[in-house]
């Protein structure tokens, strides 16, 4: 439950971790937190690092910024490569994923009729993002349909590559889907997309933390994360991978002494994104605790414990709707998220469901409305137990 103490020794078998001293989230008590896929939620270990630079930046922020933030940053970008496989020098830190997906966008020179393409699982502000500078630039940005359910990797690119025509330039894809919660595959799209001399930019928002990454060997030739979702690091940390070949390709999204800098980093990537303006890095510089405080807590037994909890709320919710599930029931389609259908035909009853279940039971869980279908979207994350799963099933029983 929320507010108690958990540990992450908890064996793949089990349905949730065990509650123990001295492992706390910040989370308030008496709430059902089943949305960490928003926001995250970060550990009071982790918590209680970032404001620790908060405060060494306060007591001396010439000092800080002036002589000690680029080893720093340095240092916290080694820890942060090692752990999404890459070299600390193919990453930059960004506030979050769409922060970085605006500096690929905006740097890429697109050409009146060139094609950008994305899927109809991708997130909002990716897609506004596109369509935006699309139109300043006379391309299109495009929506291919990936229909619901999928069962079968070579099938879905094989819809995707439905959309791309000699003109697509780009290709805009989720690693992890916002609305509906499903892994994509990745790799093999990277694969036939350099083969065909296209551009990939990857929407990775939701996958540090949540699933196993080796950004070297994915292929993508752009990649933007969040650390403060499923790692679980303080909100404002993300990163942006460009690969080497790649990297000349981005221009400063904030143009500041970065810019024609007098003494030149390893590349103008760093250079460019190194140094923007005064600004608070601590969320940046606790990524290594985060990263730290998962790896002492063997996460990925949580994470499989996780994934058993969120296939129990699966199960019970197809059970309570008996409407078809849009994937298999396999961690390849989804991890500690699953998106789940719900029998709701109309906006109004989907928004008012999402009201009573805060307002009347104190869950806090997204109702989705994607493509004219109704969804609730669960995350489970180390401080859920069942009895959350318990309260969620027993208030949709009710309100449906």
């Amino acid at each position: 439950m929320q507010g108690e103490n958990n540990t992450a020794e908890a064996s793949a078998a089990s349905t949730a971790p065990i509650a123990e001293a001295g492992y706390e989230y910040l989370l308030r008590e008496g709430i059902t937190f089943l949305n960490h896929g928003s926001y995250g939620a970060c550990p009071r270990p982790v918590f209680e690092v970032y404001q620790r630079w908060q405060r060494e930046l306060a007591a001396q922020p010439v000092e800080f910024l002036g002589r000690r933030l680029h080893d720093l940053l340095g240092s916290a970008r080694e820890a942060l490569a090692a752990y999404v496989g890459t070299a600390a020098d193919n990453l930059v830190f960004v506030p979050n994923a769409t922060h970085g997906m605006n500096i690929v966008a905006r740097s890429l020179r697109l050409e009146p009729g060139d094609e950008v393409l994305g899927t109809t699982h991708e997130y909002g502000a990716v897609e506004r993002t596109w369509r935006f500078i699309c139109g300043q630039a006379g391309a299109e940005y495009r929506s291919q349909p990936i229909t619901l359910p999928v069962d079968n990797p070579e099938t879905l690119i094989e819809q995707l590559w439905q959309g791309v025509t000699e003109r697509t330039r780009v290709l805009v894809v989720s690693h992890i889907t916002s609305p509906t919660a499903l892994i994509f595959p990745i790799a093999a799209i990277c694969r036939r997309a350099a083969a065909q001399g296209i551009l990939t930019v990857i929407d990775g928002a939701h996958a540090p933390g949540q699933i196993d990454l080796a950004l070297d060997t994915l292929g993508a030739d752009f990649y933007t994360g969040n650390c403060h979702k499923w790692l679980c690091a303080p909100n404002g940390a993300g990163f942006l991978y460009a690969r080497p070949e790649r990297q000349a390709l981005l221009q400063p999204l904030v143009v500041s002494w970065g810019w024609q800098a007098r003494t030149p980093g390893p590349s103008p990537f760093q250079d460019f994104f190194g140094w923007t303006g005064t600004a608070d890095p601590s969320a940046y510089l606790s990524v290594p605790a985060a990263i730290a405080f998962q790896t002492q807590h063997n996460w990925p037994q949580v994470r499989a414990a996780c994934h058993a909890l969120a296939g129990q709320a699966r199960e019970r919710i197809a059970t309570l709707t008996s409407l078809e599930q849009i994937c298999p029931d396999s961690p390849d389609w989804w991890a500690q998220m699953c998106t789940l259908p719900l029998p709701i035909s109309h906006s109004a009853a989907g928004d008012a469901l999402k009201q009573r279940l805060w307002d009347e039971y104190q869950i806090e869980v997204p109702i989705v409305d994607w493509q004219d279908k109704w969804f609730v979207r669960v995350s489970i994350q180390a401080y859920d137990a069942p009895s959350d799963v318990d309260r969620l099933v027993d208030a949709l029983s009710r309100l449906l």
